[in-house]
Formats: structure tokens, C-alpha cells, sequence
């Protein structure tokens, strides 16, 4: 018998295949053993946002439930690129994002969809998060020197647009 939590991604899915945002991807990730799928792990690719520092790539990253989904939130984590974390202050060098939505301590709610977890990732992207830093780096360069940032934040997107981003 299917659990709750398999269920609700199933569903999940379905709407997602029938209404997701351009550019968007969110598919469930083959078994290690290569055969079906594996409905608690998904692939999924977040387009940088048109006329944003992010702008030219699709960011992988896979999305995590357990069982207590949707009572929990997923664990989200971008791939790294050329074997280093996304460039980014709310990034945590594993990968995984720092986003209040994503923590059921902070603003996770049952009702949150696939759909606005990957949007509001999106916008996490353009819109840093200054007051929950996950990587010194890019949080100190985004403080201080906001050129330099950006810099690096095209840099990176011109590899990911290359093909440099996977494994983590």
C-alpha cells in the first residue's frame, strides 16, 4: 500500500507536469539500481530568472522527502559545479539551500507545493538572503563588493551553461 508521503508526490508530480513555469524541470530520479524510479528523489532544474545575475543557465539540483512529507520539508541541494558549491550566500558548501521555507522550524507549511519551493528558490537566487548566510565567500563579497560578486556569479554561470555543473 502506498504511504501518504508517495502519494502526495505522485499527485505533486502529475500537477507539475501539467502547469510547471518555462524552463522549469522536476522528474523523479531513476533507482540506484537503474530500474524504475524512485519517487522520494527528484531531478529538477531551476532557470536563472530573465534579466538577473542568474540569467543563461539551468541549476540542477535534487530534492530529498522522506516519509514525513509533507509533515516536513524536503532537503534541496544544487549540484556543484567543476566540483565546488553554487556561488552563492545562501548555498551551503554541500550544496544544500538555506531558504526559511525549507526549514519546519521557520516557514515550512504542508501546503507548500513543488511548484513554489523551485520559485521561491528562483527568487533566493536573485534576492540573497544577507541575514542567513551559508557561505562566507560569496556572503562577504556580496556585502562588501557587490562588482566582484556579480562577477562571480556570471563566471559560474557561463560554466553551468557549459555544462560544468553535476555531482556533488
Amino acid at each position: 500500500m502506498a504511504s501518504f508521503a508517495s502519494k502526495r508526490l505522485a499527485q505533486e508530480r502529475a500537477a507539475f507536469k501539467k502547469d510547471h513555469p518555462f524552463g522549469f524541470y522536476a522528474k523523479y530520479a531513476p533507482n540506484e539500481d537503474g530500474k524504475g524510479q524512485n519517487v522520494f528523489k527528484w531531478n529538477c532544474g531551476i532557470p536563472g530568472r530573465a534579466k538577473g545575475p542568474w540569467e543563461g543557465a539551468t541549476y540542477a539540483l535534487t530534492m530529498e522527502f522522506t516519509e514525513d512529507y509533507p509533515s516536513k520539508p524536503p532537503k534541496c541541494k544544487f549540484a556543484h559545479v567543476h566540483g565546488k558549491p553554487l556561488f552563492h550566500p545562501n548555498v551551503y558548501p554541500s550544496g544544500t539551500v538555506c531558504l526559511s521555507i525549507l526549514n519546519e522550524d521557520e516557514d515550512w507549511k504542508p501546503a507548500i507545493t513543488i511548484r513554489q519551493i523551485l520559485l521561491g528558490i528562483q527568487d533566493l537566487l536573485d534576492n540573497p538572503n544577507a541575514a542567513s548566510p551559508a557561505q562566507e565567500e560569496p556572503y562577504r563579497l556580496f556585502s562588501t563588493d557587490k562588482n566582484e560578486y556579480l562577477r562571480r556569479v556570471k563566471k559560474q554561470v557561463s560554466e553551468v551553461a557549459g555544462g560544468a555543473q553535476g555531482g556533488n
